[in-house]
This record gives structure tokens, C-alpha cells and sequence, in this order.
């Protein structure tokens, strides 16, 4: 495994995951969101487990980058892509179970799929990119 290369898209992965999920949950789903605002923390309990919401994006964006070079040979950002997309339609079927069990409004659960497609094709994609295979050189 080239750690260098896993380390700058693990970071770079990282970036994307929390400035999307900022931009899309944070903002765009925003008002969706108070829809149902007993689902939520108030603003002044979020705040106190910030720590966690990075937490989580570390989590997610490291193991993205360490299956995508553990598992895709060929490497690229289609393949990362690809990889993506595939991980997302897991989180949508989780989705699909969350609000099975939970009072979530169809607006919040196709946001959700949408948000996931996006964020974790386009994460997969610049790991892709960044963490392809050497190209044989000449000898």
C-alpha cells in the first residue's frame, strides 16, 4: 500500500465528506430538517457533540480510502466512483430502514439518497483520483 499517496486521499476525502455534508445536510436539508424538530438536537446540544460529527467524518472518509485501496486494482476515479456509488446504495437502504422506524417526512429520506449518491461518488472519485496505481515506466 502506498501510504503516502493513502494519506493525501484519506485528507482530501476527509474535506470533501465534511464540506459537503455541511453544504447539503447542514444547509440545503436545513429547512427540511425542522420539519420535524423533535428528531434533532438543539443548536446548543450539537454544538457540545461537534467533536463526534468530526469524528464520524474521519471514520467514514478513512475506511472509504482504505477499501477503495484494498479492493480497487485498477484504480482511477471511475473506479473510485463506481466504488462510491455502490457504498451509498448501502447507506440507502439504511436509510430506507431508518425511516421504516423513525417519523422522518419522504422529503428528509430522498435528500438523504440524493446526498448520499452524490457525496460518496464524488468522495470516491478524488480518492480515485489521487490514489491510482503508478504507471510502469519504461526500462
Amino acid at each position: 500500500m502506498n501510504w503516502k499517496k493513502f494519506f493525501i486521499a484519506f485528507i482530501a476525502a476527509f474535506i470533501f465528506l465534511f464540506v459537503f455534508g455541511f453544504l447539503w445536510y447542514g444547509k440545503f436539508m436545513d429547512p427540511i430538517h425542522k420539519e420535524v424538530p423533535m428528531l434533532w438536537r438543539t443548536q446548543a446540544d450539537f454544538g457540545s457533540h461537534f467533536p463526534w460529527l468530526v469524528l464520524g467524518h474521519i471514520v467514514v472518509a478513512f475506511f472509504l480510502t482504505m477499501l477503495y485501496a484494498h479492493f480497487v486494482p485498477a484504480g482511477g476515479a471511475g473506479a473510485g466512483f463506481s466504488l462510491g456509488i455502490l457504498l451509498a446504495l448501502l447507506f440507502v437502504g439504511n436509510n430506507v430502514i431508518v425511516f421504516a422506524v423513525q417519523p422522518l417526512t419522504t422529503k428528509i429520506l430522498w435528500g438523504w439518497i440524493v446526498g448520499d449518491l452524490i457525496q460518496f461518488g464524488f468522495a470516491g472519485a478524488i480518492i480515485g483520483a489521487i490514489y491510482k496505481p503508478s504507471s510502469p515506466t519504461a526500462s
